[in-house]
């Protein structure tokens, strides 16, 4: 393989490394916030379970999505969804955090049994590999393809890349995702910048989507350009780099 073609499949590995740490972080608060309510022996129970789940539903995602990866409507679908979702939760973060706030004693009122907050942790499961595993998808689909066999309907470098991402992303949520929650609690701009990356990815899936030569709303070259690339990723860093150093400067002015 090519040292460029290893270095952008590198570069992407980063990416998602980075991204799976973050939504990894946010899956495992909102896990912890769901079992809180048990007794410790039952919480331990119901996290293991839910990790076990995670596990299942992430790689059980990506097996099913790499037989339909090409297929225009599942693209369409993915980007719509990605899209839902990060506009939905910032949205939530931004305008009504209050209100749900106030929601949080009825909610704490109302309290699951331990099977019933088990199928509550795999419901969630569910839609946290869907996240993960589109995201990921999108990210690695301007890849150059390899001489690696097909699995599925993916070429085998980029399914490789999306199940090592999937892979660290589950490592994280079992073993660092604590520290990755301190990290959102310490500069919370960060989940912010982490959903408005992944509708970013969601626009990128929507441009892959348009330029399909059985839509040919954009062109094929142009989704699959080095400047488009240079463009998505430039934007995708200035992301990050608005949610750590705009959350900082509030803290700055607050101390103040």
């Amino acid at each position: 393989m090519e040292l460029s073609i290893l270095m952008e499949y590198g570069w992407v590995l980063l990416l998602l490394i980075a991204l799976e740490g973050l939504l990894a972080a946010d899956n495992a608060l909102v896990l912890a916030i769901m079992v809180k309510h048990l007794p410790e022996e039952e919480r331990k129970k119901a996290l293991f379970y839910g990790l076990a789940g995670a596990f299942v539903f992430r790689f059980g995602s990506l097996f099913a999505i790499s037989f339909l990866v090409d297929v225009w409507q599942v693209q369409a679908i993915g980007a719509l969804y990605l899209l839902f979702i990060a506009i939905n939760h910032i949205v939530r973060k931004l305008y009504f955090k209050k209100s749900e706030d106030g929601k949080e004693a009825a909610v704490e009122k109302k309290k699951s049994g331990f099977w019933g907050t088990v199928f509550k942790v795999e419901l969630a499961d569910i839609a946290f590999a869907v996240d993960s595993i589109l995201a990921a998808v999108a990210l690695a689909m301007t890849l150059p393809n390899t001489n690696l066999p097909q699995i599925g309907g993916m070429d085998g470098g980029k399914f490789l890349v999306i199940f090592a991402g999937g892979l660290i992303g589950l490592i994280i949520m079992r073993f660092a995702a604590n520290l990755f929650v301190k990290l959102l609690h310490s500069r919370p701009g960060l989940e912010i910048a982490a959903f408005a990356i992944v509708g970013w990815v969601g626009v990128k899936l929507a441009v892959l989507t348009l330029g399909h030569p059985d839509i040919g709303v954009l062109s094929y070259e142009f989704a699959h350009s080095t400047e488009w690339k240079l463009f998505f990723y430039t934007v995708l860093i200035g992301i990050a780099a608005a949610g750590w150093f705009l959350t900082k400067e509030k803290k700055e002015q607050e101390a103040v």
